[in-house]
């Protein structure tokens, strides 16, 4: 068929071309040519006309049509940019250069309750695993420069020419950053959290959120042909139909950014904008798209959109996440436990500091229900986890597991009735010292076989690797410090380190007291065999322990007041290795978007405080 229209098209250029000319320009034999002129005419594309001796070849009307429809089947056809699919994204890149004048600063400083609109772009970019944010700043950016200072995975791009260009000058901007795939966003917005969601679980590795027409009247419009983005504009005129709005969130394939900024090269208006460059590309590639027709947004583009955002929108916005992710948790509850939905009768935020924890009620009975942390899965084995946390179970100092997934890291666990955290003031008083000393020392004088050996030294390498790769930095003199560290290995190997079960995360919020004074041992994320000091290392600084309360906590602990000095020289080594470690934990956490405040640095300067005590 399509050397038939490939004859059609050249005929329809020219009725009186000869059959040579027609095989030289269809790159046809002649007796090629020949044949699909009779196969024409029997189907009633094509007539032949005489004039004296030449023949003069005619296109019907079915002829003239089904070409028309060829030629609009070739306009329609997209190249696929890409056969790998479902790529993590770790990158996003945020347009804030314009100006806003009414305001006085960036968009994204606006109040949201207690946070600032670019602290929930953060929150939600970290939240889905995104670890570099490129921020493209311009009016104002001295707000931006301001943040930045405390937020160590943004990276700042200024764009001097704000105010004479467009958004894809900004884009181009950041092509010595980005190095990869990307989210790309538009500041000027507040959106739900299933927007990032949805995007990154998209197949399409360039594809855009849009949602039905908000009837803003500054719509950038959408129709879909095929299954992918066909056309998009601001004027309604130039439609025959409408499938959707654009709203500024998009998710962009390494090779189209490539494709657009050699397209950019030879740009005469500065004030193009970069989704007008993205569909340039979707002329001859695919561009994709994610429908959300329930979608809570708005966009902020001038005070009274903002005022009618925080009165109307806003707390509309926050009802749906929370919502949707209530119902999320239902339904992973209903499939792992093989229960109804009406058996669930209550699901309450129980907080976390790396995983989210929360209170689940099922047919009378509580229980703890924990969601790992993003970026969990790179710093904790879970099957480690599983099997370790499920002998301390059978010791009966943690409490009741109903269901582990050592793949997701999803566990629930039986709730302890009457709970009191310890924390670090509880856990000074002598009856508390009492409870504590006395489950460790079950733990560590017990025959449990852990899976794995915790090894701070190779747990300081593996960080390492992980800020790396995170684009973290060190604090200052950190290889010097590093080298200090590394070097108490071999002091530890005098001092006859020992080997045994130990949880290696003794926080006091760790120790759960329940009823008949009954103390449990949570949280084995970071369990293995180890020296059993590591433990007591970690509860006398986590307790913050003045050297008296210390004193007491070991007297407890080995049921002796005459402590050798090898056990408390190796409790120092611990606080040291633990404080190193930590931060650079805390330099990780920070780097893919979270903030510990002075936590990491305050660790490091004790690491480097306890070493010259050593």
């Amino acid at each position: 068929m399509e050397k038939l229209h490939k004859i059609l098209y050249i005929i329809n250029d020219n009725q009186y071309v000869n059959q040579r000319e027609l095989a030289d320009k269809s790159g046809l034999s002649i007796g090629g040519v020949n044949g699909i002129i009779k196969e024409l005419e029997e189907l009633g594309y094509l007539i032949i006309e005489k004039e004296k001796r030449k023949s003069i070849y005619k296109l019907t009307e079915s002829g003239l049509k089904n070409l028309e429809q060829s030629i609009q089947k070739e306009k329609n056809k997209k190249i696929k940019m890409h056969q790998e699919i479902n790529k993590k994204v770790t990158q996003a890149v945020i347009l804030a250069a314009g100006k806003k004048e009414e305001f006085g600063m960036p968009i994204a400083f606006l109040d949201l309750d207690e946070k600032k609109i670019i602290d929930r772009f953060m929150d939600i970019l970290n939240e889905h695993g995104i670890e570099r944010v490129v921020i493209v700043t311009g009016y104002k950016s001295e707000y931006y420069e301001e943040y930045a200072k405390k937020n160590k995975n943004i990276v700042l791009v200024k764009n001097d020419k704000y105010k004479w260009s467009g958004t894809m000058m900004s884009l181009s901007m950041v092509k010595d950053i980005i190095d990869d795939d990307f989210l790309l966003l538009e500041n000027d917005m507040v959106f739900e959290e299933r927007a990032i969601k949805e995007i990154l679980k998209s197949k399409d590795r360039d594809c855009m959120i849009i949602t039905s027409e908000s009837g803003s009247g500054d719509e950038a419009l959408v129709e879909i042909r095929d299954g992918y983005v066909y056309k998009m504009s601001k004027d309604i005129h130039q439609f025959n139909k409408i499938d959707g709005e654009m709203i500024g969130i998009s998710k962009i394939s390494y090779k189209v950014f490539e494709k657009m900024l050699e397209q950019f090269k030879e740009n005469k208006n500065p004030y193009l904008n970069y989704e007008y460059m993205l569909m340039d590309i979707g002329r001859e590639y695919k561009i994709g798209y994610k429908k959300i027709d329930d979608l809570v947004w708005s966009e902020i583009d001038s005070m009274n959109h903002y005022n009618k955002f925080i009165k109307r929108i806003y707390s509309r916005l926050l009802r749906k996440e929370q919502e949707i992710k209530i119902n999320n948790i239902k339904q992973k509850l209903k499939d792992i436990l093989k229960i109804e939905e009406n058996e669930i009768e209550e699901i309450v935020p129980a907080g976390g500091m790396t995983n989210k924890n929360y209170l689940v009620k099922i047919s009378g009975q509580e229980y703890i229900l924990r969601m790992p942390g993003n970026g969990t899965e790179s710093m904790i084995n879970r099957v480690n986890e599983k099997h370790n946390s499920t002998l301390a179970n059978e010791l009966y100092i943690d409490t009741d597991i109903l269901y582990f997934d050592e793949i997701t890291g999803i566990k629930i666990s039986k709730l302890i009735e009457n709970a009191e955290t310890i924390n670090a003031q509880t856990a000074k008083r002598e009856d508390i010292m009492e409870l504590t000393t006395s489950i460790l020392r079950k733990l560590h004088t017990s025959k449990l076989e852990f899976k794995n050996e915790f090894d701070v030294f190779s747990e300081i390498i593996k960080y390492e690797d992980l800020l790396k790769k995170a684009n973290g930095k060190n604090y200052e003199e950190y290889k010097d410090i590093r080298n200090k560290v590394m070097k108490l290995e071999s002091q530890l190997q005098n001092l006859d380190r020992e080997i045994k079960p130990c949880h290696n995360d003794t926080v006091p919020e760790n120790f759960i007291k329940g009823n008949e004074n009954k103390l449990y041992l949570i949280d084995w994320e970071y369990s293995g065999s180890n020296d059993p000091m590591w433990d007591l290392a970690a509860h006398i600084i986590e307790c913050d322990f003045s050297e008296d309360e210390e004193e007491l906590f070991l007297q407890k602990y080995f049921q002796t007041s005459n402590i050798e000095e090898k056990y408390k020289k190796k409790i120092l080594i611990f606080k040291i290795c633990q404080d190193f470690l930590w931060s650079l934990w805390t330099n990780i956490k920070e780097a893919k978007g979270d903030d510990f405040g002075s936590y990491g640095i305050d660790r490091y300067n004790r690491a480097k405080e306890n070493l010259l005590k050593l």
